[in-house]
């Protein structure tokens, strides 16, 4: 009988845990590797809305963020929903006639595509939705009912513990040093900070913005394309808000019991030019053009930039 293939799955990021997961599920041999720990990486540190109103370039990509969507809800029922998956919901609303014409058309078009999406008055939004937001009383505000978000470190340490569980492995605290490779290019082993080294028969390159050095490790080119976002998590002896939504200027989620997450496409940040130029979160100090509608009542503790790790276009054959 062939003995199940043994991968390494490096970085346990969302995607790095769902990918081990689905192997495990499938009676791979996987063990996780993190530098860090579980979740704490990018996915720590991002804004984790689920939706397709934001993706309406194409309708294929569209499609592909509804399935998405749908993806996400099985995966609840599969796995429980507790601690990770708040599908409450999204609110939308501008403060600026060119803004608001641009989002309104939008939602035209998304209904006639079949995706649910109602509108409201900013009264009636405080009413049925969110007391505490000061949103003007009729600026229109648009409901998307079918969209979530996700806590990510809590969907990762249930999709990890869930693999480890049926037998998978979990190696963090360990950078990956080495892979090693036999003449014909086929993986051979991962070699760990640590000192130790794993046979593995594949791996799983998750490992984020340091994903680019791992393709290195076996001679392959990953470019790779960043794009800074100001990231702040906030403390709140009560969370003002109960769902995702898109302020003027600013994004503002729920994050558990006792915090809220704010994240900004126009904070200005003064950055140290002795960063690394790969940082995942860093601290920072910003200033943000923040409405006082957003979170009244909210102590801030934690800002970071967190550097999303995407690849780059690879250039068109002539």
């Amino acid at each position: 009988m062939k003995r199940p293939e043994r991968v390494g799955v490096i970085g346990v990021g969302v995607i790095g845990a769902s990918v081990g997961w689905n192997l495990s599920r499938h009676g791979a041999e996987v063990v996780f590797i993190d530098a860090g720990q579980p979740g704490e990486g990018v996915t720590s540190w991002s804004f984790s809305w689920v939706n397709a109103s934001s993706k309406t370039a194409r309708k294929s990509y569209f499609d592909l963020n509804v399935a998405g969507m749908a993806a996400h809800r099985e995966l609840a029922g599969t796995i429980g929903p507790d601690s990770w998956w708040f599908p409450s919901g999204h609110l939308r609303w501008a403060d600026d006639p060119a803004a608001e014409a641009k989002f309104l058309e939008t939602a035209e078009l998304l209904a006639g595509w079949d995706y649910w999406v109602e509108r409201y008055k900013g009264a009636e939004v405080r009413s049925r939705f969110e007391p505490a937001l000061t949103v003007p009383d009729d600026v229109p505000v648009l409901f998307y009912p079918d969209e979530a978000w996700v806590h990510g470190r809590h969907l990762v340490g249930r999709l990890v513990g869930q693999a480890v569980a049926s037998s998978a492995e979990l190696r963090s605290g360990n950078a990956v040093c080495d892979i090693g490779t036999d003449a014909d290019g086929s993986i051979r082993s991962v070699a760990l900070s640590d000192g130790s080294r794993l046979d593995v028969d594949i791996v799983v390159n998750a490992a984020g913005p340091s994903a680019s050095h791992v393709a290195g490790l076996v001679a392959r080119r990953l470019p790779m394309r960043r794009e800074p976002g100001v990231v702040a998590r906030i403390e709140c002896a009560q969370v003002p808000v109960h769902r995702a939504m898109h302020a003027p200027r600013i994004e503002i989620r729920p994050a558990g019991d006792t915090s809220v997450v704010l994240h900004s496409r126009v904070a200005t940040c003064a950055r140290t030019p002795a960063w690394p130029a790969c940082p995942t979160a860093r601290p920072a100090r910003c200033r943000t053009s923040t409405p006082r509608c957003a979170a009244p009542g909210a102590d801030g503790t934690c800002t970071s930039t967190a550097i999303p790790p995407l690849t780059r276009a690879w250039p068109r054959r002539s």
